[in-house]
């Protein structure tokens, strides 16, 4: 037992010489997790920030003053006062993404108890910005309206109070940076393992493992631990030097228990890239094969777009991929500080899951062995 565990672990430092002698490889997991996720977090926002909007003044009024000067950075940019005539050929060139139109005699209704109306146009190729505007756009409106004439407010049978959990200020990039972190764990885990084994073929080593005294199994345990603890450490130190101390995310829950939930993860990616990787021919076929297998693994998993909201038979295939069960507990560690109590239905399905790939592997590993011999 003992001397099959010092030919693995000498086996996973051959893994960690080869991929420090690969420059890319080595770059491509600085950069992945580094740069990749600040730039992502900090860039790609569901918020509206600096919405170009313009302003149709009609009534020319003390309160059409008012709610024009209500749109204020850093949501909006300062408005730009245009006519009724200017609407249609600057929406169409794309010059502003919300036009407010207040009609005539806007002040005159709203003091006599009338209900007049504003329109808003909304330039709506950004689809959440333009639906998160429109809402901004029209709480703004509201509340100045009310500040400015108590008198307009009416009588709501009920009064809707909203508290966030988690994320108070509904700030994206305190979904979108820890996402990343997960999505870029689950494509480099794959990506590793698999061109681990593809440049051994490649570079005709294969050929020195198949005389040496080494199974498949320990090959491939071998290559899972070696690139699986360089993800693992990567992805650790993303976190709480890129995520908590750069971008300023908060983590609500216990780092430790994400990285042991995540090494558990690291055994059934790395094992379908391995996977992947046996019935690729060349690195080329490899990343043609892998690119969509992410894919599907990072868009349907639940960090990009909720579970609830695809088909129920979509959920249920999407059972079958680790990267559902691993962005569901992330989550419920990092965003809602839960412990092993709570996550541990995942933990099970990750073993499950990972015990299949890993099977499967080592079957097609053994005929690639056998077929090179």
């Amino acid at each position: 037992m003992f001397v099959r565990l010092a030919r693995i672990f000498r086996l996973g430092i051959k893994e960690l010489y080869s991929l420090k002698a690969d420059p890319v490889l080595a770059a491509l997991i600085v950069y992945t997790f580094t740069i990749a996720i600040y730039t992502v977090a900090s860039g790609a926002k569901f918020e509206v920030e600096n919405a170009a909007v313009a302003v149709v003044d009609e009534d020319q009024t003390a309160l059409s003053r008012r709610l024009r000067d209500a749109l204020i950075a850093p949501f909006f940019k300062e408005p730009v006062l245009i006519g009724a005539d200017q609407v249609g050929p600057a929406m169409d060139s794309g010059r502003f993404v919300f036009v407010v139109s207040i009609p005539p005699q806007f002040e005159h209704d709203v003091i006599a108890g009338r209900t007049p109306t504003i329109q808003l146009d909304i330039d709506a190729t950004a689809m959440s910005q333009a639906g998160n505007g429109a809402s901004y756009i029209q709480n703004i409106l509201i509340q100045e309206v009310l500040a400015a004439v108590p008198s307009a407010a009416t009588t709501d049978p009920i009064n809707v109070v909203v508290h966030a959990r988690f994320n108070p200020n509904l700030q994206s990039a305190w979904f979108t940076a820890v996402m990343q972190v997960i999505n870029n764990v689950t494509m480099l885990a794959v990506i590793l393992a698999g061109a681990a084994l593809i440049r051994e073929r490649e570079h005709g080593t294969i050929e020195h493992l198949l005389v040496m005294p080494v199974t498949p199994i320990e090959i491939m345990l071998a290559k899972i631990w070696a690139n699986g603890m360089v993800i693992v450490i990567a992805a650790t130190l993303s976190l709480v030097f890129v995520v908590e101390r750069l971008l300023g995310v908060p983590v609500q829950g216990s780092v430790p228990l994400f990285v042991a939930a995540m090494v558990v993860y690291q055994f059934s990616v790395t094992a379908l890239g391995i996977l992947v990787a046996t019935v690729s021919t060349s690195m080329a076929q490899f990343g043609l094969i892998v690119m969509p297998v992410l894919i599907v693994m990072n868009l349907l998993s639940g960090s990009t777009t909720p579970m609830e909201s695809m088909p129920v038979w979509l959920q249920n295939v999407m059972q079958l991929s680790p990267s559902t069960h691993f962005v569901a507990l992330s989550q419920a560690i990092l965003y809602r500080g839960a412990g092993l109590s709570v996550i541990w239905p995942q933990l099970l399905a990750l073993v499950a899951i990972g015990g299949a790939f890993f099977f499967l592997a080592v079957l097609r590993f053994r005929k690639a062995l056998q077929a090179a011999q």
